[in-house]
């Protein structure tokens, strides 16, 4: 008598608390359901922090010598670091420091204070006059909800007033963690100095500055220490305003005068303006809003538009607020879609158990679906797991493997009531034959998805969530296998000796019974596996046995060609998102002014306007001029700010309409004049890439640098798939190098400091003061007026103050020479390096380019002097990083794996052939994707993975079963036949199952490529298992023919 603790026989002496339990785990994961956040990707951490420091006056190549090399030091030897990436143009140091992708994201805010005490404490070694460094580590928030704010006829410091009081007003909104505005022009009061007019007067800049300081000081004038009480004295007379600024009294050689005599003041925006925003072809300001962690952005969303519809009526005339981008509308339609193939699913996996198993016995199965979903939900609302592409796409895989314990422990339970067993005895007798395998099968499913869990790199954190419901819906599974489907298998399940009614679908039926497939007939031979249709498959599974090694071998060819085949599928990262935007990054050459970069930006608007009205393809668009897009998505590849960028993004109606305005737009730009590099991409899933095929050039050498980035560049211009092939930086900058004649410098008591802050002062201006305006600060400005300060012949008459009182002109000390000088310097690792990068705008994916491309890279690399080296980036490189990270942790799966057959098999050599089935599933995996056309992406890595699970848990089973029959007393060629003949339908079912389900998620653009391979891995190991897995067990204990 078996004295282990049967959990199926308790279940039914104890069915009153175990159906209330039943119930209350249903409610429960109903309102968890509800309560679980819906967004568009999972939490990422983006490991990277900009250090940004500004040195007015210096060149590029000062600027990396003396700023950017002594941060790069400080920081090269931190433990945490994965690589620095910089780049120094004229007056400015930016060094991104990446930190390991291995790193914890618990350890970052630790990483990042450490950067910053580093920098800290390097501060006095850098040169005095640097403003900074700053520090920007804000890099996960996403702005799912950007509105435009516009304003016809009103002024930017109106429009302003307006979007402050929207922010405000959207920050009390539930569940909004930050709200910013964008595209504000700062208002100043400029003085305009005539500079030859100041120079007769005798009046120096700096005395202006002087004079306006003092006028404006705020200082404390003491207070009366009264017997009982203090007097505060506030003396009056603080700036307040342009007048007040134009009466300011200057002094010069004994006389006074009004600045607003003697200098233009007035009050204006940024000149040259700051960055700034348009919306459909209209100055803008946006306000993006980021949600809270765990947030619903749908209802979040939903919350925005009632508070936005709100405000709208509050406007001036003129003013309207628009949603120019919409996380919230592109969730919803990703969860509805999901949603809607996890239906299809649910449907397909009960057509599957009703057809195959009966309907009472089918609704046994289709009852334990939402009760296994339910305790899923509610796991994942303990875990924090929300609702998005990948927890969603991890849910429909499980469904198609959550059904699978159900099918074989109630399938065992119907064949003993069939023998004329008793209810309770024979789901007892389902627990003791089948609830071991089935967990030790389970595990090694789980055990699969091991790789994903413990991957250390930004894609392994991105698909975590794959590993946790997979393996909370599969645990939860088996425990409802030996719960759940005794309860309902008691009370649903028919009594076999009692007329059955007729089926609806008699032909389908009869099919199903000819299969084998079907549940026997009322009246049937209680043999249930002695029909015509078990008879033929036992004579196959005989005959495996029986030619064993032509099996075995062929199997193994076939394993081998599906390794060879692998080559002539396309290798993929992450596929392209479904989302409805473009975005369309412009960048000029180095050096270019944001002057150039708008007409550009109204060139491109211009275009838009004539192709939405011949076409209406095009809802609308929102540009961001002089910086990149805000992160309004996760994986968005973020540009810094620069002069010479823009970003489009533009929203179309769908995505026939997407890509058709796509195609145009590369073609507009194909046939555009050189100067506008255009980079028109789709919305990209997992950790960003920016362009998909680049290659990196690095040296110490410049000039060298950029001839073999020269070369490479020739090359990949032969392959015709490439386009819009450029660097990252290449372009000299223009400059005028003042050589100063120093002896007569010295004699007129002018310094070389004294020349470049009069001209810093003349052509970008120098704040003197800054006005107070309740809770505003507004700069006063003083510049040279615009003959001076846009003309740059005029620069040789600048007048410069001498120590006599008198002025002289710049061209009397000075010799002016214009002068080409790098503008940009990007380094890696502090060695300066070249990007060359290219679109691939076809079907073609970048591993296959890149592929075809290496024969000629390499040559350039046998040719490379020493020192410098050409590696491969992209989504090449990250695309092995991912797998590289996952594949490291394949011991420990298969240590995982071991162990737990061994627990369960307790035989080394059955071990050895489950896990020999392993691999087989490769063989459907290559097939289905190369006759599909999809690619080997990461997904489908993960997929082929979990598929070597699926494969083991059918082998574990299988093999149980014959170690059952041969503890029987049966010889062994009689065990390994009658074990496979009994085994089929409850592997083929649920093999039929998850395959099934797979067909809906075969359509997403995210996970197709996945769901293939598992169809495809999963059909081509199932019938493996069923004819190799005997033949190899026959080879291998030597079993005799007879």
């Amino acid at each position: 008598m078996n004295t282990r603790f049967n959990l199926s026989d308790w279940t039914l002496h104890h069915r009153t608390l175990v159906g209330y339990f039943m119930f209350a785990l249903a409610l429960m994961g109903a309102v968890a359901y509800g309560q679980l956040g819906q967004a568009e990707d999972p939490q990422f951490t983006f490991k990277v922090m900009v250090i940004r420091t500004l040195w007015p006056g210096a060149t590029a190549t000062q600027v990396t010598q003396q700023v950017t090399e002594r941060i790069e030091k400080k920081l090269q030897d931190m433990a945490e670091l994965d690589k620095l990436q910089s780049y120094s143009r004229a007056g400015e140091s930016t060094v991104i420091f990446y930190a390991r992708e291995s790193l914890p994201a618990k350890a970052m805010p630790e990483t990042l204070y450490q950067v910053r005490k580093r920098i800290g404490d390097l501060r006095v070694s850098l040169p005095p006059d640097i403003v900074g460094p700053f520090f920007n580590d804000e890099f996960g928030d996403v702005f799912g909800n950007i509105f435009a704010l516009t304003g016809d006829g009103l002024s930017q410091p109106l429009l302003k007033d307006q979007a402050e009081r929207i922010r405000d007003e959207l920050r009390q909104v539930p569940s909004v963690s930050k709200v910013e505005i964008f595209g504000v022009q700062d208002e100043k009061i400029y003085v305009d100095l005539a500079n030859a007019k100041l120079a007769t007067l005798g009046i120096t800049p700096a005395s202006i500055m002087q004079a306006l300081a003092q006028q404006n000081a705020l200082s404390g004038a003491g207070f009366f220490e009264m017997h009982d009480e203090r007097i505060a004295l506030r003396p009056d007379g603080a700036l307040d305003g342009v007048d007040a600024v134009a009466a300011t009294l200057i002094r010069a050689n004994g006389r006074a005068f009004r600045l607003g005599d003697v200098a233009h003041v007035h009050r204006g925006l940024s000149d040259p303006p700051a960055a700034f925003v348009r919306y459909n072809g209209r100055q803008a300001l946006a306000i993006g809003v980021v949600m809270a962690p765990g947030g619903d952005i749908i209802a979040l969303g939903k919350a925005l538009t009632q508070r936005v519809q709100a405000l709208r009526q509050t406007l001036p005339l003129g003013v309207d607020i628009e949603e120019a981008i919409s996380q919230p509308i592109a969730v919803s339609r990703s969860i509805d879609a999901f949603i809607m193939a996890l239906a299809e699913a649910v449907i397909v996996v009960l057509a599957v158990t009703f057809l195959s198993l009966g309907m009472r016995t089918g609704m046994v199965v289709a009852i334990s679906i939402p009760l296994v979903l339910a305790a899923s939900f509610l796991c994942m609302h303990l875990l924090g797991v929300g609702l998005h592409k990948v927890s969603l796409g991890a849910l429909v895989l499980a469904l198609g493997l959550l059904v699978d314990d159900a099918i074989i422990a109630v399938e065992m339970m119907w064949v003993k009531m069939e023998q004329g067993w008793e209810r309770t005895r024979a789901a007892s007798f389902a627990f003791v034959s089948t609830a071991g395998p089935m967990l030790s099968g389970t595990l090694v499913t789980v055990a699969g998805f091991i790789p994903i869990a413990i991957a250390r790199s930004a894609t392994g954190e991105y698909a975590f969530s794959f590993f946790q419901v997979n393996a909370i819906a599969l645990l939860i599974s088996w425990l409802a296998a030996v719960v759940a489907i005794p309860w309902l298998g008691y009370k649903l399940l028919p009594d076999p000796r009692a007329p059955r009614p007729p089926s609806r679908f008699p032909r389908v039926a009869r099919l199903a019974q000819r299969l084998g497939l079907g549940a026997p007939a009322h009246g049937e031979d209680h043999d249930v596996y002695g029909t015509p249709f078990y008879q033929r498959f036992r004579r196959l599974v005989a005959w495996c046995v029986a030619h064993r090694w032509r099996v075995v071998v062929a199997t193994a060819l076939a394993f081998v060609l599906a390794i060879y085949g692998m080559q002539h599928v396309q290798k993929q990262f992450f596929p392209n998102s479904t989302r409805l935007e473009l975005n369309v990054e412009l960048r000029l050459q180095e050096g270019a002014s944001l002057l150039a970069t708008e007409r550009a930006v109204a060139e491109l608007e211009d275009w838009l306007a004539a192709d939405r009205a011949k076409h209406g393809q095009l809802s609308h668009y929102i540009a961001w001029v002089g910086s990149g897009v805000p992160r309004y998505y996760l994986a968005l590849d973020q540009q810094l700010p620069a002069a010479n960028l823009a970003q489009f993004v533009i929203v179309t109606p769908g995505i026939a309409e997407r890509e058709a305005l796509r195609q145009r737009l590369i073609d507009f730009y194909a046939a555009h004049p050189a100067g506008v590099r255009a980079n028109i991409g789709r919305i990209e899933n997992g950790p960003p890439v920016g362009y998909p095929v680049q290659y990196r050039v690095s040296g110490e050498d410049i000039e060298v640098l950029r001839a073999i980035a020269e070369r490479v560049a020739a090359r990949m211009r032969d392959d015709a798939r490439l386009s819009n092939i450029n660097f990252d930086w290449y372009e000299q900058s223009k400059a005028v190098r003042i050589e100063i004649d120093q002896d007569k410098a010295r004699l007129l008591g002018i310094s070389s400091q004294d020349i470049a802050q009069l001209l810093a002062l003349s052509l970008q201006g120098q704040p003197a003061t800054t006005l107070r305006e309740g809770d505003k600060r507004v700069d006063v400005v003083l510049r040279a007026a615009g003959d001076t300060r846009l003309h740059p012949e005029q620069l040789a008459s600048l007048m410069l103050p001498t120590a006599s009182g008198k002025s002289v002109p710049l061209a009397q000390i000075a010799h002016l020479t214009p002068v080409f000088e790098p503008g940009l310097i990007w380094r890696r690792d502090r060695v300066p390096t070249i990007t060359v990068r290219a679109n691939l705008y076809g079907d073609t994916q970048p591993a296959t380019v890149v592929d075809a491309l290496r024969p000629g890279i390499d040559a350039i690399r046998a040719e490379l002097p020493s020192g410098y080296q050409i590696a491969t980036g992209g989504s090449v490189e990250e695309s092995a990083k991912g797998g590289s990270s996952v594949a490291a942790g394949l011991p420990v799966f298969i240590l995982a794996v071991i162990t737990i057959l061994m627990i369960q098999l307790q035989n080394v050599s059955r071990v050895i052939m489950v896990l020999l089935t392993a691999p087989l599933g490769i063989i459907g995996v290559v097939l289905f994707l190369w006759v599909s056309g999809k690619p080997f992406g990461f997904m489908a890595l993960l997929g082929t993975i979990a598929l070597f699970g699926m494969v083991m848990r059918n082998s574990v089973i299988l093999v149980d079963q014959i170690e059952q029959d041969l503890a029987a007393g049966k010889a062994r060629t009689e065990a390994i036949v009658e074990s496979t003949v009994r085994r089929l339908r409850p592997i083929a079912l649920t093999a039929a199952a998850a395959v099934l389900a797979m067909v809906p998620l075969s359509r997403n653009d995210f996970f197709g490529p996945m769901a293939i391979a598992i169809m495809g891995g999963l059909i081509v190991a199932t019938a493996l298992t069923l004819f190799f897995l005997p033949a190899l067990y026959a080879a291998w204990y030597k079993v005799g023919r007879g």
